[in-house]
């Protein structure tokens, strides 16, 4: 009888700090009624869930909790909109900070090593699977969720609906992150300009096969000459066939780190990773990583990395504008929405809600934009079943150093955020998709052709070949920064490409060493292989069916291929995979 409470009554239980429990109800009604929608729920069933949320956090009203994540157009929806949403029909005070990544990465580190509480959950990119494994300060989700978590565990959260399970999941069979935001590194392309009548007919004379999507680095290459040096200009302006960015920078690293090497054939088969070796060219055998240095069996300096780094410096000179080489990575993002770009082969989706504003040169006048995103190409390296590209997964993570109270109110919001009461919305809002159930639902359907190739690349087969560092990789801080570092070396000229993979291969094999010494890792931890001639590991690569290392090409420019856009996009399937058939199975 609650519902039925005078309104003297109830301004006494506010005056006295006691909030009816219909209260929470009403502002969940409210939510669901204006921001929630649309969703993959019925608002019925957006009630039901909102109800559950309000019950489970009973125990937790009145805390002040604080969670923090890197600052991306999702997450910024999340810290000014939903954290006000969860904190209104929670009644748990929610504080979502915003900071720059190296920062979410620095602090998390902090808190690892100290055992200080900073913050009570994290959005940390699923890049630090292999080091949340490893040091064991990562709560293992699937263990929480069915034990101590178990109470505050949304019966409707469905993990199987998230399409980055694979990226958060442990050799152990566990997950230990939930993907909160995703989004994929692709290929980008002035679908205007490629589609002109006199652009085709003269790249066809001149390179002998059809201007379209570039299906490999050769194609891609030429493409980058045709619009740079033959077409020239574009309405008056000068054009450029290609775009990057070069300045010895942390976010250089990211450009690397991102699965360049494996768009060059580094590696070997397999995803979400290549087994035994990673697109960073570490080796693991069973769960211990071994080596970078091709003379220990890994593949950071082999010859598929060197050529992708000879590549990505020979087109940053001849192709791309003049002030790419000293931009850093949040600099050049902006560069092709202003018109002078042809193409860019290493262009994040998340920058797609910038590039669809009325008003850009890059826009139709009826909304539609005149850019496309497509596959990326792929190296002269690169072998059918390996990975092709790098897919940032920000994922929820909760640490033991933070008491199991606060962890409880923080798993709340983390699973509020990435509720099917609101991830619709959210994707929406920051097209970063991490439901399968979002991906398919009509409204997009209806909003595809605005977006320029994100709903049909999400829906396809190809999407599961774009995937995030994977558990290969023991420490990503200490390892991500060696390689700015070391690559900034060769993108100033100051050592040649082979050098620089040189220089980064030695230290990543310094830093397993020191921890294969200290021990801190336990059994899953680094133990470095004895080093043995290059020429031994590329044999027994072959001997063993694997790819990595490979020996250095005759050739590396073989001839260009290219697909037609509009009838890649016509081969993929229209309606929804079967039982989430396009999710790569979690690695036991």
């Amino acid at each position: 009888m609650r519902g039925h409470l005078t309104a003297t009554a109830t301004a006494v239980a506010l005056v006295l700090g006691v909030v009816p429990a219909f209260a929470d109800m009403d502002a969940a009604k409210r939510w669901v009624d204006s921001e929630f929608q649309p969703s993959t729920l019925s608002k019925g069933e957006q009630m039901k869930e909102m109800e559950w949320f309000v019950k489970a956090a009973e125990p937790f009203k009145g805390m002040e909790i604080n969670v923090v994540s890197e600052t991306i157009t999702t997450h910024e929806y999340e810290s000014k909109t939903l954290a006000k949403a969860f904190s209104e029909i929670t009644g748990i005070k929610l504080t979502h900070d915003l900071i720059q990544e190296g920062d979410v990465v620095e602090k998390i580190q902090t808190q690892m090593q100290s055992g200080k509480n900073i913050y009570d959950a994290w959005v940390n990119d699923s890049d630090l699977i292999g080091t949340h494994f490893r040091y064991k300060q990562a709560i293992d989700l699937t263990d929480w969720m069915a034990k101590d978590g178990k109470d505050v565990t949304l019966p409707t959260l469905d993990i199987d609906d998230f399409i980055g399970k694979s990226f958060t999941t442990a050799p152990d069979g566990h997950l230990y992150q939930l993907p909160d935001q995703q989004f994929a590194n692709l290929y980008w392309f002035r679908y205007d300009w490629f589609t002109d009548p006199k652009n085709k007919e003269a790249f066809k004379a001149k390179y002998g096969y059809d201007l379209g999507v570039p299906v490999n680095w050769s194609a891609y290459e030429d493409i980058a000459e045709f619009f740079t040096n033959d077409v020239k200009e574009v309405n008056g302006q000068k054009i450029f066939g290609h775009m990057d960015y070069g300045k010895k920078d942390p976010s250089l690293g990211w450009r690397f780190t991102d699965a360049w090497l494996s768009m060059a054939g580094n590696g070997d088969k397999g995803l979400p990773n290549g087994k035994p070796v990673d697109e960073w060219g570490i080796r693991m055998e069973g769960c211990n990583p071994v080596g970078s240095s091709v003379t220990r069996g890994g593949d950071t300096n082999g010859a598929a990395s060197v050529y992708s780094i000879v590549k990505y410096i020979d087109w940053m000179k001849k192709y791309a504008p003049p002030q790419a080489n000293g931009m850093t990575f949040s600099e050049s993002g902006p560069v092709p929405a202003q018109g002078q770009i042809a193409q860019q082969i290493f262009w994040y989706t998340a920058f797609t809600a910038d590039m669809v504003k009325a008003g850009l040169p890059v826009v139709n006048a009826d909304g539609t934009p005149k850019w496309r995103m497509a596959p990326s190409p792929h190296g002269s390296y690169w072998k059918d079943g390996m990975k092709l590209g790098y897919q940032d997964a920000g994922s929820w993570t909760l640490l033991k150093s933070t008491p199991v109270d606060r962890r409880k109110a923080a798993w709340l919001y983390a699973q509020f955020v990435t509720s099917k009461s609101v991830s619709l919305k959210k994707s929406h809002v920051g097209l970063t998709f991490i439901r399968e159930s979002d991906i398919w639902d009509k409204s997009f359907t209806d909003r595809a052709s605005k977006l320029g190739g994100l709903v049909e690349f999400y829906r396809s087969p190809a999407r599961v070949q774009w995937t995030p560092t994977g558990i290969n990789i023991p420490d990503y801080p200490k390892l991500a920064q060696l390689w700015w570092q070391n690559i900034g070396d060769a993108s100033s000229g100051a050592k040649t490409p082979q050098e620089a993979m040189d220089a980064l291969a030695a230290a990543q094999d310094q830093v397993l060493g020191r921890l294969e010494r200290a021990g801190v890792q336990g059994e899953c931890g680094p133990k470095l292989n004895k080093e043995e001639t290059a020429q031994y590991w590329i044999d027994k690569a072959k001997a063993d069916g694997n790819i990595a290392p490979q020996a250095k090409l005759a050739d590396e420019k073989p001839k260009g291929e290219t697909v037609d856009y509009d009838t890649l996009i016509k081969s993929w399937p229209a309606t929804p995979p079967n039982a989430r058939a396009s999710t790569p199975a979690v690695a036991k």
